[in-house]
C-alpha cells in the first residue's frame, strides 16, 4: 500500500498535474479534495470531465465518474466487488476506493487517453427498437453505423502509418528529390534527342534499341521463372523426402506395433493422465487458490508500519522456537519402530518427488509440443498463403535438426531415468515380498516354539476366547439345558483356565526374560545402527569433498596443460622469428654482395628504387602529354576536317561519273546495259 501511495504522489507531482504533494500531505487530504484530484486525472484523460465538483451534486458526480470508469473498463478490487459499496465509497471519498482508482489511471494515462478519444466515436447510441421501425430513423442509424465502421478503418490505417516509421518531412524530401531527378532526366532526354536527330536512320536505331530492351526484359523474366521453377523443384524434392521418411517411420511403427504393446501404451497413458487429473492438477490448483487468497488478504490489509513489522518478526521467531522444540522432542523420543520405517519412508518420499518431477516434465513437454504444433501450423499457413506450399529454409532446417538432436538426447536421458525408476520399483517390490516371507517364517517359528514348550495355542488365546464366547452364546440359545449344567460347564471352564494359567506361568516368566533380552538387543542394535549411519554420512561427506577436490585439481591441470602448450607454441614462434632476424642481420652485414642481395631489406630497397624510377618516368610522360594536349587536339580536329573534305570529294566524283554515263551502253560481265 505504501508503494502505491508513493507511485501516486510521484505521478501527481509530474507534468501535467504538478501538485507538489508528499506522502503526509496526500494522506491527510479531505474526501472532497481527494475526489477533486480524481476528477482532475479523469479530465486529463477526457477533457470533457473538466469541472469543479463543488458545483455539482454528489449523485451526478458519482454517476459521471462511474460511467467514465466503465467506459475505460476499470474493475474494482476483489473486496469492492459490491457495486453499492463501491458507489458509497466514491460518494464519501473513501481512500481504499479512490487510491486504487488513481493508481490504475496513472499507470495507463496514454492508453486511456486513446480509449477515451475512440469512445467518443465508437460507443454506439442506444436507440429503442420501436423507434427503428421508422424508415428515416432506420436509414439514419445505418448510415451512422457505416460511418463508425469507416472511422475504425481510417483509424487503423492512421495507426499503421504512424507505426510504419515514415514521416511527412521524409516523404516531402523524397518527393523533391524525385522531382529534381525527373527534371534532370527530361533535360538529358532532350539533349539526346537533339543529338540523335542529326544522325541518319535514327528512327530505325531507336526501334532496334527498344526491341533490345524488350528482349532483355524478357530474358530477365525467363531467368526469374527458371529460378522459381528450380526452387519449386527443390521444395517438391524436399516434400517427397519428408513424405518418404514419414512413410518409412509409419511402416516401422506399424511393424513394431502389436495389440499388446498398444494396450500397454494406452494403459500407461491412462495411468499418467489419471495421476495428472486426480493428484497433480488438484494440488496445483489448490496451491494457486491458497496463493491467490493470501495475496488478496495481503492486498486488503492496510499499510503496515515499523511496529507491525517488529510484531510479525517476533511472532515468526516464536513459531520457529516452537518448531525447534517439537523437533527436539521428536528426536529425544527416538521410537525404534520409526527408525526401522525411516528408510522406507525416505524411499517412498524420493519416489513421490521423482514422480511429481516427471509429471511436471511431462506437462512441460506437452506444452512445448502444443506450442511447436501451433507454430508449425501458423508457419505452414503463412507459407501456403505466400507461395501455396510449405517452405523450409536452410537455417530453419539446421535449427530444426539441432532441436531434434537436443530432444533426442533429452529423450535418452529421460528413458534412462525411467529405467532407473523401474529398477528401484522392482527392488522395493522385492523388499516387500521378502518382508512378507519373513513374517510368515516368524509366525511358523512361533507356532513350533509353542509346540515345543507345550503351550500350543497360546498365541491363539484370543481366538479360543472368541470360540468360547460363541459356544456360550450357543449354550444360551439352547433352551433344554438346566442351570446346573451351565454352572458345571463354568466350573469346568474355570478349572481348565486355572490349569492353563498354572502351566503357562513358568513359560511366561521365561518369556519376560526373553523380552527383556530382546529389548536390550534392539537398543544395542539401534545404537550400532546410529553409529554406522553417522560414520557412513561422515565418509560420504569426505568422499564428496575429495571428489570435488579431484575435480578442481583436474580442471587446474587441464588449464595448466593448455597454458603450457600455448607458451610452448609461442616460444617456438618467437624462436623462428629470432632465427629469421638473425639470418637477416647476417645477410645484411655480410661482405659477400650475393648474400647481401638476399637480404629482405635489400630486396625491398631495390623494389622501392624501381618504383620511384617508374613514378619519375610516369610523371615525365604525364607532363609531356599535358604540354602537347592542345596541339594534339587541334591536329585531330584538322584530320577530321580533312576526312570530311575527302569524303565530300568522293561523293562529288561519284555523282559526276554517274551523270557522264547517262545515254551510254556499258558492257560489264558479258552483258550490255543502257544507261538513260
Amino acid at each position: 500500500m505504501s508503494e502505491q501511495l508513493k507511485f501516486i504522489v510521484e505521478q501527481l507531482n509530474k507534468d501535467p498535474f504538478k501538485k507538489n504533494f508528499n506522502l503526509i500531505t496526500f494522506d491527510s487530504l479531505e474526501p472532497m479534495q481527494l475526489l477533486q484530484i480524481l476528477n482532475d486525472v479523469l479530465a486529463e484523460i477526457d477533457p470533457k470531465q473538466t469541472i469543479d465538483i463543488r458545483e455539482e451534486m454528489p449523485e451526478q458526480t458519482v454517476k459521471r465518474i462511474c460511467a467514465l470508469l466503465g467506459m475505460l473498463k476499470y474493475k474494482p478490487p476483489g473486496n469492492l466487488s459490491d457495486v453499492s459499496a463501491f458507489r458509497q465509497g466514491l460518494v464519501t471519498g473513501s481512500k481504499p476506493v479512490v487510491h486504487p482508482i488513481l493508481n490504475w489511471l496513472l499507470l495507463r494515462v496514454p492508453e486511456l487517453k486513446k480509449r477515451a478519444y475512440l469512445a467518443r466515436f465508437l460507443v454506439k447510441l442506444d436507440v429503442p427498437a420501436e423507434f427503428l421501425q421508422d424508415d428515416v430513423i432506420s436509414d439514419t442509424y445505418h448510415q451512422y453505423e457505416e460511418l463508425v465502421e469507416g472511422f475504425k478503418t481510417y483509424h487503423k490505417e492512421c495507426e499503421q502509418l504512424r507505426t510504419s516509421g515514415f514521416s511527412t518531412a521524409e516523404i516531402r524530401r523524397d518527393i523533391s528529390a524525385m522531382e529534381e531527378e525527373k527534371d534532370q532526366l527530361i533535360k538529358r532526354v532532350e539533349r539526346l534527342k537533339k543529338r540523335v536527330e542529326s544522325v541518319s536512320n535514327h528512327q530505325r536505331m531507336l526501334e532496334q534499341a527498344r526491341q533490345l530492351r524488350v528482349e532483355k526484359e524478357r530474358e530477365e523474366s525467363l531467368t526469374h521463372q527458371k529460378q522459381e521453377q528450380k526452387n519449386q523443384l527443390f521444395q517438391a524434392e524436399q516434400r517427397l523426402q519428408r513424405s518418404q521418411q514419414q512413410l518409412k517411420d509409419l511402416r516401422q511403427a506399424a511393424a513394431d506395433a502389436s495389440p499388446e504393446s498398444l494396450i500397454k501404451r494406452l494403459e500407461m497413458e491412462i495411468k499418467i493422465n489419471s495421476y495428472m487429473v486426480s493428484e497433480k492438477l488438484p494440488k496445483e490448483l489448490e496451491g494457486m487458490r491458497r496463493t491467490v487468497q493470501y495475496l488478496q488478504n495481503v492486498a486488503s490489509e492496510p499499510a503496515m508500519g515499523q511496529a507491525d513489522l517488529h510484531e510479525l518478526e517476533n511472532k515468526i521467531k516464536e513459531v520457529d522456537a516452537q518448531i525447534n522444540q517439537l523437533i527436539e522432542k521428536r528426536m529425544m523420543r527416538n521410537d525404534p519402530m520409526d527408525d526401522k520405517l525411516t528408510l522406507y519412508r525416505q524411499q517412498a518420499s524420493i519416489i513421490v518427488r521423482r514422480k511429481e518431477s516427471k509429471a511436471e516434465e511431462l506437462q512441460e513437454a506437452r506444452e512445448e509440443l502444443a506450442t511447436a504444433e501451433r507454430d508449425l501450423r501458423q508457419r505452414s499457413s503463412q507459407a501456403q498463403a505466400s507461395n501455396g506450399d510449405e517452405v523450409i529454409r536452410g537455417d530453419e532446417l539446421k535449427r530444426l535438426v539441432a532441436k531434434l538432436r537436443s530432444k533426442g538426447t533429452v529423450y535418452k536421458k529421460k528413458r534412462q531415468e525411467i529405467a532407473e525408476l523401474k529398477a528401484e520399483f522392482g527392488v522395493l517390490q522385492r523388499t516387500e515380498d521378502i518382508l512378507l516371507q519373513r513374517h510368515e517364517i516368524v509366525q511358523q517359528k512361533l507356532q513350533t516354539l509353542e509346540a515345543e514348550k507345550g503351550i500350543s495355542g497360546y498365541s491363539n488365546t484370543q481366538e479360543e476366547l472368541e470360540r468360547v464366547s460363541a459356544i456360550k452364546s450357543e449354550l444360551d440359545e439352547k433352551k433344554g439345558r438346566t442351570l446346573d449344567d451351565m454352572s458345571e460347564m463354568v466350573k469346568k471352564l474355570n478349572s481348565m483356565i486355572v490349569e492353563k494359567k498354572t502351566a503357562l506361568a513358568p513359560i511366561i516368566k521365561e518369556l519376560r526374560s526373553l523380552r527383556q533380552r530382546c529389548q536390550e538387543l534392539s537398543q544395542e542394535y539401534d545404537e550400532k545402527k546410529a553409529q554406522y549411519e553417522s560414520c557412513a554420512a561422515g565418509l560420504e561427506s569426505n568422499r564428496s569433498k575429495l571428489e570435488q577436490e579431484v575435480k578442481t585439481l583436474r580442471e587446474e591441470t587441464a588449464q595448466e596443460e593448455n597454458r603450457y602448450h600455448y607458451i610452448n607454441s609461442m616460444s617456438q614462434i618467437i624462436e623462428m622469428q629470432i632465427q629469421r632476424a638473425a639470418e637477416e642481420m647476417k645477410a645484411y652485414v655480410s661482405s659477400d654482395p650475393q648474400e647481401r642481395k638476399k637480404a629482405i631489406r635489400e630486396v625491398y630497397m631495390k623494389y622501392i628504387s624501381e618504383q620511384e624510377l617508374l613514378g619519375k618516368k610516369l610523371r615525365e610522360r604525364q607532363k609531356m602529354v599535358r604540354e602537347n594536349h592542345s596541339a594534339n587536339m587541334e591536329q585531330m580536329k584538322m584530320w577530321r576536317d580533312l576526312e570530311q573534305l575527302m569524303e565530300c570529294k568522293r561523293q562529288c566524283f561519284i555523282r559526276a561519273q554517274n551523270q557522264a554515263s547517262i545515254g551510254q551502253v556499258i558492257q560489264e560481265g558479258g552483258e550490255d546495259r543502257l544507261v538513260l
